[in-house]
């Protein structure tokens, strides 16, 4: 044995040092810059802009005869809609209306996905705005990144309080807007200009500060986090949705290349890794990674690529908005279109036409009347002189026209029977008034008990005819 062997080993004992590791449960908000883009889908967005603002900022101050157009009057519990007067009673109207809306919502999502999220969502439309304006009053991605990282110098104070200004003047006037549609728009700015109305104050307040901090601060935050929409999209996607998809296939692997180089050959894909498609994205969310769930199907990163496409002389639609079969079955836009006709979109389709059809019958067939009869329960019949006896009713008349109506009131239903006073009633212009109506017969004309009966309230103008039913009590 070697005296290396016969020398004893040395053990050196090993600590196991224990290292805790912190682990965050919330990931720290970084701020997302996105690059401006144009392209097709960026026109379609302000498109968009565009028609919804102009829309509810401009319908306020349109007027339907005497009266603002469009006017939720919550105070006297009356809906004005163009030539509509819909009361509590024509809730059925609402319903049916969100009803329809929740059906266009998952027709247009089954068929291509968050539509409605990338084009027409208010928080969409209003972050688009926001966004303006910042890029207008801070310069591009590359210069608002170097605003907020650089000290604060009289550049960037009046910078930053310009867009300040900006954004508070037209939170302000959007929150005035909407408060408009349940307030008459011009008493609304009487009552502001004169510092009267606390709540009206306090609605344009609490609106303008909403759109301030959704728009100006939560953006993207918005969709991801307090949006439900966001997390059961996914329920109403199929392989034959389009939504906006990168094309692996094609892509990969990404990586640089000169404009004219052999990439094939370098064993490289179309995809140069340039991360445009990144940087124009609302929510920062890198597309090619796979649809996600913070996706709102904007296409500004199909806008990025295609441009980019075209400055390598390379095909367009290495990111576009397809379906996964036809991503990965290679499909043509024939056979893409072929299958947007699927059970699902005709189930929606059909029960979507239906519900509106049935509303738009519904709302034209509607008789611009509403009677409600209450019999006096305070006494439940009376013998009145010249040996009749005598029924008292309170009839509700809900006058739904914007012109005074005169309506004759008429009874039947028992051998005998006439009404002795309240056969006139006149209502007010959209107004309800309640009348009491005595109704007779002859002592003995009638079994003892509950007989059915019927008033025809009908407008002497033609506007209108109702019929109610009620019963008139002979004792015993």
């Amino acid at each position: 044995m070697s005296s290396e062997q016969k020398k004893p080993q040395k053990v050196i004992p090993i600590k196991a040092e224990s290292q805790e590791k912190s682990v965050s449960f919330y990931e720290a908000h970084k701020k997302i810059y996105p690059r401006s883009i144009s392209g097709t889908f960026m026109r379609w967005r302000w498109l968009m802009v565009w028609a919804t603002q102009l829309l509810f900022y401009g319908l306020p101050w349109l007027d339907w005869g005497q009266r603002q157009m469009v006017l939720f009057d919550l105070g006297a519990r009356r809906f004005y809609l163009f030539g509509y007067v819909l009361y509590p009673q024509d809730f059925i109207y609402l319903t049916g209306l969100l009803i329809i809306s929740a059906l266009a919502l998952f027709l247009f999502t089954a068929v291509a996905g968050r539509l409605w999220c990338g084009f027409t969502c208010p928080q969409t439309v209003y972050t688009e705005i926001f966004m303006w304006i910042e890029h207008k009053v801070e310069g591009d991605r590359s210069a608002r990144i170097r605003l907020d990282q650089a000290g604060w110098t009289w550049e960037k104070v009046w910078k930053k309080s310009l867009k300040q200004l900006l954004w508070v003047v037209f939170a302000l006037w959007t929150g005035f807007t909407f408060v408009g549609y349940f307030v008459p728009i011009r008493e609304l700015g009487s009552e502001l200009l004169a510092l009267q109305g606390g709540w009206q104050i306090f609605w344009v307040l609490f609106y303008g500060f909403a759109t301030y901090g959704n728009a100006g601060y939560m953006r993207e935050q918005v969709c991801k986090y307090m949006c439900p929409y966001a997390r059961f999209q996914s329920a109403m996607f199929d392989k034959d949705t389009l939504v906006v998809s990168y094309d692996t296939v094609r892509g990969e692997a990404r990586g640089p290349r000169k404009k004219d180089a052999d990439y094939k050959a370098q064993g490289l894909g179309d995809c140069i890794d340039c991360k445009l498609c990144v940087q124009v994205c609302p929510v920062g969310i890198d597309i090619r990674n796979g649809l996600q769930y913070e996706c709102i199907g904007c296409g500004l990163c199909i806008d990025a690529c295609n441009n980019v496409m075209d400055n390598m002389h390379y095909p367009r639609g290495l990111i576009r908005l397809t379906t996964q079969n036809a991503v990965t079955q290679r499909w043509q836009r024939s056979q893409i279109l072929r299958r947007i006709a699927r059970p699902r979109v005709l189930i929606y389709g059909a029960v979507l036409v239906g519900l509106s059809v049935a509303m738009v019958v519904s709302m034209a067939l509607r008789e611009p009347l509403k009677v409600d009869v209450i019999r006096d329960r305070a006494s439940l019949a009376r013998i009145v002189a010249g040996g009749k006896l005598e029924n008292v009713y309170r009839l509700q008349v809900m006058n739904a026209t914007e012109a005074t109506q005169t309506y004759h009131v008429q009874v039947h239903g028992l051998n005998g029977i006439e009404l002795v006073e309240g056969g006139e009633v006149e209502v007010l212009p959209a107004q309800t008034r309640g009348v009491a109506v005595r109704v007779q017969i002859p002592y003995g004309a009638a079994e003892p008990g509950s007989h059915h009966i019927v008033f025809d309230i009908d407008a002497r103008s033609g506007e209108g005819r109702v019929s109610e039913k009620s019963v008139f009590v002979v004792p015993r």
